[in-house]
């Protein structure tokens, strides 16, 4: 492994482990200054150092940076610039949870691909056990945003 990939995957996990804080912080609701932009900002760099490793063609990966960078703008401005007021609010909430989402979309076909088990169950992605996780994984991003655009209205200075 090279010391980019290292540092590319170790920020996805960071912002998986930081994502899931601030997406259960979001039903509370309440907003946590240091997870949120822990979740944030290793969002953001796992994105940007995809674009690092050597490309020689379109790739899903590519796609999924170009949109979660896309997806992500607005994220940043309406928290850090527009504190979240008015419509604000919503478009943080369903764009923080895409964001989420894209990665830990990614943290399951890379789990399917990388350990032996799930490889064993699911060699090409296109058997039903990936399916089903992915599909579980997208209902649940689904519901989860649902009750975080409801109940998320925190407190900004």
């Amino acid at each position: 492994m090279t010391t980019l990939l290292i540092v590319h995957v170790g920020l996805s996990l960071v912002g998986i482990v930081a994502g899931i804080v601030v997406a259960v912080a979001m039903l509370a609701p309440r907003i946590d200054r240091g997870w949120t932009a822990t979740f944030l900002w290793s969002t953001l760099l796992t994105s940007l150092t995809g674009f690092l490793f050597p490309i020689t063609q379109f790739t899903p990966a590519l796609g999924f940076g170009i949109i979660s960078l896309l997806v992500l703008a607005p994220v940043f401005y309406g928290l850090y610039k527009r504190k979240l007021a008015g419509h604000w609010r919503w478009i943080y909430v369903v764009g923080a949870l895409f964001a989420f989402y894209l990665n830990f979309f990614v943290l399951i076909v890379q789990s399917f691909l990388k350990i032996t088990p799930l490889q064993a169950v699911a060699p090409t992605q296109q058997e039903p056990p990936f399916a089903i996780a992915q599909g579980l994984a997208l209902l649940s991003f689904l519901v989860l945003g649902f009750f975080a655009v409801q109940r998320f209205r925190p407190v900004m200075p």
